[in-house]
């Protein structure tokens, strides 16, 4: 290991603002000796003396100058979070006091720590996988319950236990291989071929199972793209502030008053939705409205899901015929809104405008209605594993990537045994997909991946 990662870091473990408390962590060889410099326990006993896992109170002081007064936790290695010893400083929360006690620490000799780095150092000292510590920032910034939960499956070594399931078979084949072919007198590969073609064909469909929750996984972690489209004053606006639980949008009587797109990121029901409320779609002599009017078009091509609103008091019209054309074959709601209000138009010639599509009956004012817009959203994206976070899914690039590497290599080995290539071949191709799934959880990866993958963490984790 690089003996940069053998020094002593500390950094600030909790946001840069005022709070109650505020933790100062230290880890390496000299945290304790290097906390111990400064803190001065109400017992008397140094920290040298605790036992690992306890809380010990005093004062922090530092050039004869009283800085807090503080709890200080000791954790002994190995059973640590960089399975380093470890020391937090537990403060007030004020900015100045957390500045102050870091100076206080670093001046014993103590290095600042890197982003990420206590993070990193739990990856290089083998207490987690690199699976575990993107995890890591991934509950940090979840946005809802179900990427939170996602994030924590993968903490947990969910993710981990798979790859790891899929590489043993795959390790212990080609050893198998090894060994027929430097000892053929004790190993016999007659007839081997198809049953290696058997298991690596239960390999990679465990591969393409992972490979098929990506997209909901991004979906689950960035919010479900959700545009809302119709004419003007069909109610989008409305229906945006009802979502978001606030207004977020101008509603006027005015057609038109929406012009740009506004975007929020809003709960559903449990469903994350990252969802845009949009210029109403009409033909306008104002150059304003036109640039709104077909960035909503630009928006729609893109989107996971349009909520394509119909107020339904109007009779149909030829403009909501011709624009749900040029919605066919997209993910559309359609939703006919302003159901509190006397009906100019039937469901059923509604439904006529596309078939295919779920229909939903909504009054935005009112909030009618929203139920069943959550169970359409969620029957078209979320699978019922998803629902009750018991499905391990894909939500990082990198995953997927290695992943698809991986089966296309399974593909070719698959491909060699079918035209009875000979067994020695076969390894070739096997040991690249190993090397693809290793890739996943932080095996064969060069030091430049791995450090960027850490300088995206925040300081102090």
């Amino acid at each position: 290991m690089n003996t940069f990662y053998q020094d002593t870091i500390a950094a600030i473990s909790t946001a840069s603002a005022p709070s109650g408390i505020g933790i100062v962590r230290i880890s390496g060889k000299e945290a304790i000796p290097a906390a111990d410099s400064i803190f001065r326990a109400a017992n008397g006993k140094s920290l040298s003396e605790a036992d690992s896992h306890t809380l010990q109170y005093g004062h922090i002081e530092a050039e004869g100058k009283l800085l807090d007064e503080v709890l200080v936790s000791v954790f002994r290695a190995p059973r640590t979070y960089t399975k380093e010893d470890i020391v937090e400083i537990n403060c007030h929360g004020g900015t100045l006091v957390l500045r102050s006690v870091l100076e206080a620490v670093l001046k014993t000799g103590v290095r600042m720590a890197e982003p990420g780095e206590f993070t990193k150092r739990a990856f290089l000292n083998g207490r987690i996988d690199l699976t575990q510590a993107e995890a890591v920032m991934d509950l940090i910034g979840s946005e809802n319950r179900i990427a939170a939960e996602s994030a924590l499956s993968h903490l947990g070594g969910k993710m981990r236990r798979k790859i790891v399931s899929l590489r043993e078979t795959l390790l212990y084949e080609m050893a198998y291989i090894e060994a027929a072919l430097d000892d053929p007198e004790h190993y016999d590969l007659t007839g081997y071929g198809p049953e290696l073609k058997k298991k690596l064909q239960t390999i990679r469909t465990g591969i393409r199972k992972l490979l098929d929750t990506a997209e909901e996984g991004r979906m689950v972690k960035e919010g479900i793209a959700t545009v809302i489209l119709g004419q003007p004053n069909v109610g989008k606006s409305t229906l945006l502030n009802l979502v978001s639980g606030e207004e977020r949008a101008i509603v006027t009587d005015i057609a038109g008053t929406t012009r740009d797109i506004l975007e929020e990121h809003v709960m559903l029901n449990g469903i994350p939705l990252r969802i845009m409320d949009t210029a109403g779609l009409r033909e306008t002599g104002d150059k304003i409205e036109q640039i709104g009017v077909e960035r909503a078009k630009a928006c729609a091509d893109t989107a996971d899901l349009i909520l394509y609103l119909i107020d339904g008091t109007r009779p149909l019209s030829d403009t909501d015929r011709k624009n749900l054309q040029e919605l066919c074959g997209k993910k559309v709601i359609l939703i006919r809104n302003k159901t509190d209000l006397q009906e100019g138009v039937s469901d059923e010639e509604l439904r006529t405008l596309l078939p295919y599509a779920p229909y939903v009956r909504l009054s935005a004012s009112e909030g009618s209605g929203l139920e069943e817009l959550s169970e359409k959203i969620r029957d078209l994206f979320l699978s019922g594993e998803v629902r009750q976070g018991e499905s391990v899914y894909i939500t990082n690039i990198r995953h997927k990537e290695a992943l698809s590497d991986a089966e296309v290599s399974l593909a070719y080995t698959l491909q060699a045994i079918e035209d009875g290539m000979p067994e020695d071949l076969y390894t070739v191709d096997m040991m690249d997909a190993y090397t693809a799934l290793g890739r996943i959880i932080g095996e064969d990866v060069d030091e430049d991946l791995v450090n960027e993958i850490f300088e995206k963490f925040c300081m102090g984790k």
